[in-house]
C-alpha cells in the first residue's frame, strides 16, 4: 500500500490535534465550525436584518481560514489520497446495512446509496437533506456550539457544558442511527 493512502495512525493525529488545542488556548481562541456560518452571514449582512449577526466578523477571520481549510482538506484527500478500495466492514454490519436498501457496502468507499447523485433526484431525500440540515443548524446553535467545538474544544477546556452537549450529541446519535433512520429509508 503507497503511503499516501494510509491514515494517520493515533499517535501522530492525536498529539496533533492536541498541540493545536494547546495553540489555540495561548491565543485565547475556541475552535469551532458552527460559528462560522453566523460570521459568514454577517459578512453577507444578516446584521442589517437582526441584531444577532450584529458583531465585528473580522475578529472571526482566523476562524474563516479553518473552515477553507477543512473544505481544501476534504477536497484534498478525497480527490488526492483515497484509494479505489472499499472500505472492508464485519460481515453484520453489510448484513445489517443491506437490510436498509444500502447495496453497495463492501463494494464502495463511500455507499452509492447515501452519497451519489441519484440522493438528489429524489424529493423525499432533498427533503430529509433540508429537515436535517436545519436540526443540525438549531441544535448546534441551541447547543452554543457543533460537535468539533464541543468535543474538542470545550471537552479540552473542561467545560461542563461541552461534556452535556457531548453526551446529547453521542445519544442523539444513537437514538437516530437505531430508531429514525431505519423508518426513513
Amino acid at each position: 500500500m503507497n503511503w499516501i493512502y494510509a491514515t494517520w495512525p493515533w499517535y501522530i493525529s492525536g498529539p496533533a490535534i492536541a498541540f493545536i488545542m494547546f495553540l489555540l488556548l495561548m491565543v485565547g481562541k475556541n475552535f469551532g465550525m458552527s460559528s462560522n456560518l453566523k460570521t459568514l452571514c454577517t459578512l453577507c449582512g444578516a446584521g442589517r436584518s437582526t441584531n444577532f449577526f450584529k458583531f465585528n466578523w473580522k475578529t472571526q477571520k482566523w476562524n474563516l481560514l479553518v473552515a477553507l481549510g477543512a473544505v481544501l482538506g476534504g477536497f484534498i484527500a478525497s480527490c488526492f489520497m483515497t484509494p479505489n478500495l472499499a472500505v472492508t466492514l464485519n460481515p453484520d454490519t453489510v448484513t445489517n446495512l443491506k437490510t436498509l436498501g444500502i447495496n453497495s457496502a463492501n463494494s464502495a468507499y463511500m455507499p452509492v446509496e447515501l452519497f451519489g447523485d441519484a440522493v438528489f433526484q429524489s424529493p423525499k431525500n432533498i427533503l430529509i437533506l433540508v429537515l436535517g440540515g436545519l436540526c443540525i443548524g438549531f441544535g448546534a446553535r441551541y447547543a452554543g456550539g457543533c460537535t468539533s467545538g464541543h468535543a474538542i474544544s470545550g471537552l479540552s477546556n473542561l467545560q461542563r457544558p461541552s461534556l452535556i452537549a457531548v453526551i446529547g450529541f453521542f445519544i442523539g446519535g444513537l437514538v437516530m442511527v437505531h430508531f429514525i433512520y431505519p423508518f426513513i429509508f
